[in-house]
């Protein structure tokens, strides 16, 4: 992979989002927790990232509402949402949402892991179709001056 991936996982579980922040580290990801969706977007205003790893339900604002607003701000950072099998609809509504996946609590590492790379994947294509696109704006902007 092209750069160290950088994850904010939000989970009002504080032991079990720094739980998984090691486990991520261990693995070569710069990982960092919030434990509300308003921190997760207090933390994304000043620290970009990658993907964000969200947790669907949480007291205050939910996982779903915090996906709208991460997609509003941010449309490039990829989100994996965390869910329990009573929020499962919710998950799939999410991904309707613009989530890029989804993942059953309690999430195994490993696929955790193979998610947080896919979606880092697909965040890194949509930047460099974005980059490609930017270049012919401007050749055909430069072309058009002569």
């Amino acid at each position: 992979m092209e750069g160290q991936c950088k994850v904010l996982l939000v989970d009002d579980e504080a032991d079990f989002a720094d739980t998984l922040v090691k486990r991520l580290g261990k693995r070569g990801m710069d990982a960092a927790a919030r434990y509300s969706g308003g921190t997760a977007l207090d933390y994304l205003e000043d620290h970009p990232v990658d993907v964000v790893v969200l947790d669907v339900k949480m007291p205050g604002m939910d996982g779903i509402d915090c996906l709208r607003k991460i997609k509003e701000r941010y449309p490039l950072v990829e989100v994996v949402l965390l869910t329990g099998h009573a929020s499962l609809d919710v998950a799939i509504n999410g991904m309707e949402l613009g989530a890029f996946d989804y993942l059953m609590k309690p999430a195994d590492m490993d696929d955790l892991r193979y998610k947080i790379e896919d979606a880092l994947n697909r965040k890194r294509l949509a930047e460099r179709r974005i980059a490609r696109e930017k270049e012919k704006l401007q050749t055909l902007g430069q072309e058009s001056k002569a």
